[in-house]
């Protein structure tokens, strides 16, 4: 009697992870359809301008595509950016404390635009794209970084260049 009750644990034990395997198998068939998200760097504008501190506030925008069949969400977009090639600043858009449902949903064939705030410092590096930025003066931006796409089961995380 005391082995059958083992035997029945064992069998137990090997459902369980041949459910946990399949779950696994099952989540992992949204990863191509997640990696096909694709990102543009949209707009930089200027919000803020501290010329006591030496600071100005940019909102950067990403245009988000889902070209795909699958529905999900951006959780975070890590990038830094470059005006005329040259790196002003690191920035980041996050929703990752927030829910699942809660987030903005990208459903087949659509396409959001997220803003996110860049706090850039003068510095002796950045000194003549700083000046150029707070005079208003025409610079090409660019952004490269790494975007992470989620559905309910899976995420990816996917690099990006935007200036290409």
């Amino acid at each position: 009697m005391f082995i059958q009750g083992k035997g029945i644990i064992y069998v137990a034990i090997a459902g369980l992870l041949a459910m946990l395997g399949g779950i696994t198998w099952y989540a992992s068939l949204d990863n191509p359809q997640l990696g096909m998200a694709e990102i543009q760097l949209t707009n930089v504008k200027v919000v803020n301008t501290n010329t006591v501190d030496n600071r100005v506030t940019l909102e950067v925008s990403f245009l988000i595509k889902n070209p795909s069949e699958k529905t999900f969400t951006v959780s975070n977009i890590d990038y830094e950016l470059f005006a005329n090639g040259k790196p002003v600043g690191k920035g980041s858009y996050s929703t990752e404390d927030i829910a699942l449902p809660g987030r903005a949903a990208f459903y087949p064939g659509s396409q959001i635009e997220l803003p996110t705030n860049l706090n850039l410092i003068l510095s002796d590096s950045n000194t003549d794209e700083y000046n150029s930025i707070i005079n208003g003066q025409d610079l090409k931006f660019s952004a490269k970084g790494k975007m992470v796409v989620e559905s309910a089961w899976s995420l990816v995380e996917r690099d990006f260049d935007t200036s290409q």
